[in-house]
């Protein structure tokens, strides 16, 4: 999915200001953004909501059409179960909505509740779910149809640790299967686990963008981590830090002149038996905090 050169206005407000970012087929891509960026209006777009005053959205080299929801799949920030229907009947309707016929919605339902271990509240009330149960009611309905793209913004909300490692897991196993994925959060460790690319939103324009991995060695800083069996002392770099932990001693140091991690080493073997020796980059949380602030 491409996004091209997209710019909304609001009476006053100026959501997106030429934005443009191309999601890559199969994969799981971050968009990022403190509230209020634009990412929702992007997201709205992206799901004919909404349409641009001006750029346009390709899927698959063609512009985007009310007809391709079809192949989306929306799970909002907002929940949005009706809380006087029967579970079943909800996931049911939303099944229905996109498409699906009766037999084949209920055989991919009673997969899914079984898988998700909610089975036993298909016949009761939705407004007897907790916020994790409805969350996974929600995550089964984005996904039942199969849709080519899907676009998940804050999907972990209300989950505990299990059921968010599990939510991750399936959404890794979408992607896997050929599914694109949109990621909106505001939990960064999961963008470093998930999101293979990220573009992040502030003030309506497109501040950051590109490959995680090579985002976090671009800001990395010449600090290096080191376990050890002994202190260590360096003629070339700061000691930050030096504390003791289980019999090793966990050191961090920041390099004072251009040198190489080998050369380091070399200096540093003698000392002491090294056990861990590793560059340390900042979070893409430290990132994130940074290029706002700074923006």
């Amino acid at each position: 999915m491409e996004v091209n050169n997209v710019v909304k206005q609001y009476s006053s407000h100026l959501a997106l200001d030429d934005v443009s970012l191309n999601v890559p087929k199969g994969t799981v891509y971050g968009l990022l953004g403190p509230n209020g960026a634009g990412k929702t209006t992007l997201i709205r777009i992206i799901n004919c909501i909404t349409a641009p005053d001006s750029g346009e959205i390709m899927l698959n080299g063609k512009k985007l059409s009310p007809a391709d929801v079809r192949n989306i799949g929306y799970l909002p920030e907002e929940r949005g179960l009706y809380k006087k229907m029967k579970v079943g009947e909800q996931a049911m309707y939303l099944a229905r909505l996109k498409g699906m016929s009766k037999q084949d919605a209920t055989t991919a339902l009673k997969y899914w509740f079984e898988k998700f271990e909610i089975q036993e509240w298909w016949n009761k009330k939705v407004e007897e779910l907790s916020k994790g149960m409805a969350q996974k009611v929600q995550f089964i309905t984005t996904i039942l149809h199969d849709p080519e793209l899907l676009i998940f913004d804050e999907p972990f909300s209300g989950f505990d640790p299990v059921n968010t490692d599990l939510l991750k897991k399936e959404i890794l196993a979408l992607r896997d299967k050929g599914a694109t994925i949109i990621f909106s959060t505001h939990n960064m460790e999961s963008v470093e686990e998930l999101c293979e690319n990220i573009s992040l939103i502030n003030k309506s324009r497109i501040v950051l963008q590109g490959n995680v991995a090579e985002i976090r060695a671009s800001y990395a800083t010449e600090s290096m981590l080191i376990q050890s069996s002994q202190p260590l002392s360096s003629t070339n770099c700061d000691i930050i830090s030096q504390t003791q932990k289980n019999g090793l001693f966990e050191i961090i140091l920041k390099k004072r002149i251009r040198i190489s991690n080998n050369e380091l080493l070399q200096e540093l073997m003698p000392q002491a038996e090294i056990s861990l020796f590793e560059q340390l980059l900042p979070t893409m949380n430290d990132i994130f905090i940074s290029t706002v602030t700074e923006g």
